[in-house]
Order: structure tokens, then C-alpha cells, then sequence
């Protein structure tokens, strides 16, 4: 699916789109400093019945909310220099026991998902509008 971002509402939108199109417990989050993963993970998870309050977890690697589903983890990878920091942080347990997995920056981490089914999304800030592709 693609998209086109034009105005901080339509977040909303694609939210509802994702979210009815997820069909497996990771998705991927990629794009640039500030365009707008976890902007869109607030609306994902405002959708999906979340009353947490969502925030980037750049500073903690993961944060944990709770859905009507069940829990989702949000990570983000920026900070982490090789795989084994991403098995120190026990993301196995995390797949194994979540509704949800979002990766931010999952780069240092992908080739490692061999085998598992994922989504992924990219989200390229072109300066006046925002370019969304998932898959």
C-alpha cells in the first residue's frame, strides 16, 4: 500500500489501514530523524484501543503498552551499535510474547529476522509532504 501524508490528520487514516492490515506481530518502522514513526505509532496505537500515553523510546530502547489485544512493545534500534546489543535487550522474549512488535530503526537488526514474517513500513519526509509505503 502507499500513501501520502499531506496534513497531521491523516495520520489517522493510514492508521486505520495498517492497522486492519497487519497480519503478523512485527512491523517495521523506517525513515529518517523526525519522519514521523512514532507520530505514527501514537495513532496505531490510539486506534487499536491503547489509552497509554505513547512516546519515543530513543532513551529507553523499548516501551511497553497495553491494548484491548493484548501488549505491544515499541523499540527503537537508533542507539545500538550491533546485534548483540539487540540480544542484550531480550528481543526474543519480546517477539515471543507480544500482540505487537514496532521496530524503529531496525537495520542493525533485520538480517536477523530470516524466517520470521514481518510488516515493514518506510516513511521518507520529502519537506512538504510525508511518502508512506508498507508492505
Amino acid at each position: 500500500m502507499q500513501f501520502t501524508i499531506h496534513h497531521m490528520n491523516d495520520w489517522q487514516d493510514i492508521a486505520e489501514k495498517v492497522g486492519s492490515a497487519l497480519q503478523h506481530n512485527i512491523l517495521l518502522l523506517k525513515g529518517n530523524l523526525g519522519a514521523g514513526k512514532t507520530t505514527f505509532t501514537q495513532f496505531l496505537l490510539k486506534k487499536m484501543g491503547s489509552e497509554d500515553e505513547v512516546s519515543s523510546p530513543t532513551y529507553s530502547i523499548v516501551n511497553e503498552y497495553s491494548t484491548p489485544q493484548g501488549k505491544i512493545f515499541h523499540f527503537d534500534l537508533y542507539r545500538l551499535k550491533n546485534i548483540d546489543e539487540v540480544y542484550d535487550i531480550g528481543i526474543e522474549e519480546y517477539l515471543d510474547n507480544a500482540f505487537l512488535c514496532i521496530i524503529e530503526w531496525p537495520e542493525v537488526y533485520e538480517d536477523d529476522l530470516h524466517g520470521l514474517k514481518y510488516h515493514e513500513m518506510s516513511i521518507i519526509n520529502t519537506g512538504e509532504q510525508r511518502e508512506i509505503s508498507f508492505e
